[in-house]
């Protein structure tokens, strides 16, 4: 009985690691390349709730959106679909009552916006949400486009290696293109390359904008990889998928900045 526990413990761990975006590596990128963008004052009053390394919190919206948590009502927010037309579409059926990655970001910008007027708990929960949504939404297996590939195919093979699916497979994208053992931090240090001119023309509008440009960079992916009943995918689709990669961390971590700035760093 035992062993079926550990084994079932181990099936329950594994599963809710492949359900993250970016996995490990892209989310705590996303955060460390914020980091080095914070103002004195933000960083300052975001300690005053988190007194610790922020990049500690990058994954908890994904370790705590499973159906015995109080934060379940969060579980559809780490996605967002679009059309052929690259708009964007709420009503996808499962994301209609509780919403999706865009819904989501616009309840944590009032909340936030207006955090002085919450309890402490209140605010740390919309820190966390906005540390971990922004990565969602610029990651192309949570920006989903409603005719791709996306989970259609249970497993997808790249060179004859298997992968639990598409979706799956790009999560852990970052560990494909730069190994299992890259820190975070090296990785931001690596991504952080753009001038303070343009950053600010990255940062410029709002989620809903920054999710277009996502689409259309996204979309790529679809265009590679569409979605034909194959489960093969290119040869080259590593390869392919780094520039996509690297825009769309570095695009986060500044917009994740900009955020923070703004709400915290008064």
């Amino acid at each position: 009985m035992k062993r079926i526990v550990t084994l079932l413990t181990i099936v329950l761990i594994f599963s809710s690691y492949s359900a993250q975006a970016w996995n490990k590596l892209g989310h705590r990128t996303v955060v460390e390349i914020a980091k080095r963008h914070l103002t004195e004052e933000a960083k300052a009053n975001i300690a005053k709730y988190m007194p610790y390394d922020i990049t500690k919190d990058a994954l908890w919206m994904d370790y705590n959106r499973g159906k015995k948590s109080p934060y379940r009502f969060t579980n559809s927010w780490h996605s967002y679909y679009y059309d052929s037309k690259f708009r964007h579409d709420p009503n996808v059926a499962h994301k209609i009552q509780n919403g999706d990655t865009m819904r989501g970001l616009d309840l944590v910008t009032y909340n936030l916006e207006n955090y002085k007027e919450l309890t402490d708990s209140a605010v740390v929960f919309n820190i966390r949400a906005v540390l971990h949504f922004v990565g969602d939404m610029h990651c192309p297996s949570h920006c989903k486009f409603i005719n791709g590939r996306d989970d259609a195919a249970p497993k997808v093979f790249v060179q004859g290696k298997g992968y639990g699916s598409f979706h799956g497979f790009y999560d852990s994208m970052p560990e494909h293109i730069y190994g299992w053992k890259k820190s975070p931090m090296e990785l931001a240090k690596e991504l952080d390359t753009y001038s303070k001119g343009k950053i600010k023309k990255t940062c410029k509008g709002d989620h809903h904008e920054w999710a277009k440009e996502c689409m259309r960079i996204t979309n790529v992916i679809h265009q590679w990889n569409p979605n034909d009943g194959t489960a093969d995918l290119r040869d080259d689709t590593i390869e392919r998928s780094k520039d996509v990669i690297d825009i769309q961390l570095r695009h986060a971590g500044y917009r994740l900045a900009y955020l923070l700035n703004k709400y915290f760093g008064e």
